[in-house]
């Protein structure tokens, strides 16, 4: 029974797989061409998927250049094929003449942080280094991912500048930057997290988990991210948090999360949300009534959300579809 628990809520995590894993180098879908199964560095471990990346390449005439969106699957940093997410978003993505990008970073079994970050990092510079042989356009790259991957997505954007957390890990020489982030429940500030959850979440987190301290547990897994007990290192943990690095030259947002949410408090995405619009950053923050830790809280048939804009930010719509994601892309990419 502990086992099932546990897979029931890592899968509601967006735990590991959403789609098959292809198995061919290149086959086709609809609408697109998937390049699959990418090195963007060498494995590490061996066996580890945490290296790799597909592409989803539009198959209809469209420009010599086309946007690219990177898609990461989150796992609680439990599992390293984040990029079986992108299968989702790539009829509608690439109907609309983007290159989605599926990536898979590496599992915090497999390497402590900030293996991941450069992980994600060492993939945007591949993906440059070889935007003229699948027609991407290496000035306009936005990121997206759900919970740890949305994590992942944010930390992408907000250190895109400082070229001390580029790592070595992989391609060098282009930038690591993004230009627009979406970022779905992720979090943000993880020593605030336990403080913040719903009535009764920390509870089922910790039947589920078999923990006892809930996020701060020693074993829970923002701990196992790092390699130690957060509540032991408050000072590794703030480089660990996407909020410490937020400036004013952080790409614009799109945040949206579930007012349901029993895994990720929405405290997390508040104080994001409050840390770009105090350094100016173009950003709108989606909180969807009833919607819990789901990647279908971009389905159209959510409630109207709760939204909030910074000065100067886009409106793509009430609700964050997939074409509310799309038009916010189009106005945050368009000057690339």
């Amino acid at each position: 029974m502990k086992r099932r628990r546990i897979l029931g809520l890592v899968l509601t995590m967006a735990a590991v797989m959403f789609a098959a894993e292809p198995t061919a180098d290149a086959v086709s879908g609809p609408g697109y061409d998937l390049h699959a199964n990418l090195a963007y560095a060498p494995a590490s471990p061996a066996d580890s998927q945490g290296h790799l990346l597909d592409l989803y390449i539009p198959r209809q005439p469209g420009p010599k250049r086309r946007p690219v969106l990177i898609a990461m699957g989150g796992s609680g940093w439990q599992g390293d094929n984040g990029k079986a997410y992108a299968a989702q978003l790539a009829p509608f993505f690439t109907r609309a003449d983007y290159v989605v990008a599926g990536v898979s970073t590496r599992s915090s079994s497999q390497a402590k942080f900030p293996a991941q970050l450069y992980d994600v990092k060492a993939a945007i510079r591949w993906l440059r280094a070889h935007a003229t042989t699948y027609g991407m356009d290496p000035r306009r790259i936005a990121v997206m991912g759900d919970s740890s991957g949305g994590w992942t997505a944010v930390m992408a954007g907000v250190t895109g500048h400082d070229k001390a957390l580029d790592g070595n890990v992989g391609v060098t020489g282009p930038p690591s930057d993004v230009q627009a982030v979406v970022d779905l429940y992720g979090p943000t500030d993880f020593l605030r997290m336990d403080a913040h959850m719903r009535p009764g979440a920390c509870d089922s987190f910790n039947r589920a988990f078999g923990l006892t301290e809930c996020h701060a547990d020693p074993r829970s897994p923002e701990s196992a991210l790092l390699g130690t007990p957060i509540k032991n290192k408050p000072d590794l943990v703030k480089t660990a948090n996407p909020i410490t690095y937020v400036s004013p030259q952080s790409p614009p947002f799109l945040i949206a999360q579930g007012e349901q949410d029993g895994l990720v408090p929405i405290d997390q995405s508040d104080r994001l949300f409050a840390a770009l619009s105090a350094a100016g950053v173009p950003a709108t923050y989606y909180l969807v009534p009833g919607a819990g830790h789901d990647k279908r809280i971009v389905s159209p048939s959510q409630p109207a959300a709760i939204v909030r804009h910074t000065a100067g930010a886009s409106r793509p719509g009430t609700r964050p579809t997939l074409k509310t994601i799309r038009a916010f892309l189009h106005h945050a990419l368009a000057h690339g």
